[in-house]
């Protein structure tokens, strides 16, 4: 059973980040999945972005937040995390403080990371505890080699939470 569900990703700081309203599909062994049907509006201060393929996204109890697109849909990329802190789930909300440093699988398989200088600038401009930098790091290699080598849950395991999306948002 699906359930509202709204996101909030800030920066460091409190500053605002992304938000957008999602659907609750359901919670797995990786952590709690969100769907996000074609037509949302994902807002930030000075940019607002529309979905134009659905999408998945898995908020596991691990500082990343993980987006899954589907392929027959012509998608930025395939996945698409966010390190992040560990993402705070409570009714009707899930919060979390992206940390800059994206972990990206191209559509043709390719895995980089991305925002590499954004990260070095807000640790001085923000002041990011080391704590937070370390695990940030070892969150961010942490990925890129789950995802190289398609470990669980990059292994293909979202494609029945995009059923689910599908199957839901045409009941409704």
């Amino acid at each position: 059973m699906v359930a509202p569900l709204r996101v909030v990703a800030k920066k460091w700081g409190d500053r605002p980040h992304w938000e957008f309203d999602a659907v609750q599909l359901g919670t797995d062994e990786h952590g709690t999945w969100v769907g996000v049907p074609v037509g949302t509006v994902i807002a930030r201060p000075g940019a607002t972005v529309v979905t134009r393929q659905p999408q998945v996204v898995l908020f596991p109890a691990a500082p990343y937040v993980a987006t899954f697109y589907s392929p027959e849909a012509d998608p930025p990329c395939r996945v698409y995390v966010d390190i992040a802190t560990v993402p705070e789930i409570s009714p009707g909300l899930v919060t979390s403080v992206d940390l800059d440093l994206d972990v990206i699988v191209g559509n043709h398989g390719r895995v980089w990371v991305d925002d590499e200088d954004e990260f070095a600038d807000h640790q001085v401009r923000w002041g990011y505890p080391s704590a937070v930098i370390a695990e940030a790091r070892a969150s961010c290699d942490a990925i890129v080699e789950a995802v190289t080598r398609r470990a669980a849950p990059f292994d293909g395991g979202h494609e029945p939470w995009l059923d689910l999306l599908g199957r839901s948002t045409l009941e409704a």
